[in-house]
């Protein structure tokens, strides 16, 4: 299939989405415009991948997580090699990874493999565990056979690599591999490509396994220029990232640094006519805890990195379907608690949570009447752990 002149990556985008459309080449979900499209004939292109040199070589493989490359994780599992995949949007760390129960049989690997595999049979991989990744696969809309790559749009394949890269756990020399259909293989335009653009290595179709000899250069890293302030909102690990190369004497400038600047530090003046009004918090409930047992139905969090935000922990939360009836936020104490209908539904949670990681931090999760039997025993600080009444969100 060929790109015509004079386009955009977004015209090729919607050239590619319109063909596999029109074409019925598109398996669930459909239609597969906005997606790395799932694609009939991708578990047939998965099956050159355990025969790559490349594969058989490395222990550590990362690849993303949509449906057209869930036989290559299949096959990671099945081989015993360690299997990362990137969290949902980054939003609660880089990596998670994927750990089957002890004997599992090929048909609970293929349940690994899916997207609830993923979900149910993963552990959060924080910034200091130190990996090193020998083998990357991405999804992919479009490709050329130089091994130019053209994502869904948003930059999560090239922003994971470069941040791969940042944290050390990649290099030039890693191989990076995508499966596509073959109406995907088209001619892209090298003044399309940006620094930041990530290329591949091996291109594998139903047909075909095309090796590119790409020679340009991968992302070296975080370009911080391209990095929002909305950016670093919703992706935690970013600002963690950012102050190590900070310390590490690099230019972490972001894109719209310098308006955030003049909006942060310009005087905001009410408009005419407001009125503030004080402020008085609620009177301390006769019912808190203070002083009292914390109650069975209650998990505590602790551990939470300073710069955390309670919107990033409600989101790991309902990711995690561990979503509470109340949150207690203790931002500046690196604490929360989580009030659940009953003792059963807490020790759920709590389970649920363990490994969970926010940014660099491994977050510390327990029943709270633990908790404060704990500190019972490190010297009669259980008073410190009872939630503040006025911090309810």
């Amino acid at each position: 299939m060929e790109s015509r002149a004079g386009v955009s990556k977004q015209d090729i985008r919607e050239q590619i989405w319109d063909y596999m459309e029109s074409q019925n080449l598109a398996d669930f979900p459909r239609p597969v415009h906005h997606r790395i499209p799932n694609f009939k004939g991708a578990s047939r292109a998965a099956e050159h991948f355990p025969r790559l040199q490349a594969f058989k070589m490395a222990t550590t493989i990362k690849v993303n997580p949509d449906a057209p490359q869930k036989n290559a994780r299949f096959f990671i599992l099945d081989s015993k090699k360690t299997l990362l995949v990137p969290t949902p949007r980054l939003r609660t760390g880089l990596f998670n990874r994927i750990t089957p129960p002890a004997g599992a049989t090929k048909d609970i690997l293929r349940k690994c493999a899916t997207s609830q595999g993923v979900k149910n049979y993963s552990t959060p991989v924080g910034l200091d565990a130190r990996v090193l990744v020998d083998l990357v696969v991405v999804g992919s809309v479009a490709v050329s056979e130089k091994g130019w790559r053209i994502g869904k749009g948003e930059g999560y394949a090239d922003l994971e690599y470069a941040m791969m890269m940042s944290m050390g756990a990649v290099s030039q020399a890693t191989p990076v591999v995508t499966i596509v259909h073959d109406c995907q293989v088209v001619d892209i335009p090298e003044a399309l490509l940006e620094d930041h653009d990530l290329t591949v290595d091996y291109i594998l179709t139903p047909t075909r396994v095309i090796t590119t000899g790409c020679e340009r250069p991968k992302p070296r890293g975080i370009t911080w220029s391209k990095i929002s302030y909305e950016m670093m909102g919703k992706i935690p690990i970013l600002r963690s990232l950012r102050s190590r190369e900070q310390q590490a004497g690099k230019d972490v400038t972001l894109q719209d640094e310098h308006r955030h600047l003049l909006e942060t530090h310009s005087p905001q003046t009410a408009p005419l006519g407001a009125v503030r009004r004080p402020w008085h918090p609620a009177p301390r409930e006769s019912g808190s805890m203070q002083g009292e047992e914390v109650p069975s139905d209650t998990v505590y969090i602790g551990n939470l990195p300073w710069d955390t935000r309670v919107s990033e922990l409600k989101r790991a939360l309902r990711e995690l379907g561990a979503a509470p009836l109340r949150l207690i936020w203790q931002g500046p104490r690196h604490r929360a608690f989580l009030h659940y209908p009953d003792s059963a539904s807490a020790q759920q949670a709590v389970s649920c949570l363990q490994g969970l990681c926010l940014g660099t931090n491994t977050l510390k999760v327990a029943l709270a009447r633990q908790q404060q039997r704990a500190n019972d025993l490190e010297g009669g600080r259980a008073r410190t752990l009872h939630p503040d009444p006025y911090s309810t969100i």
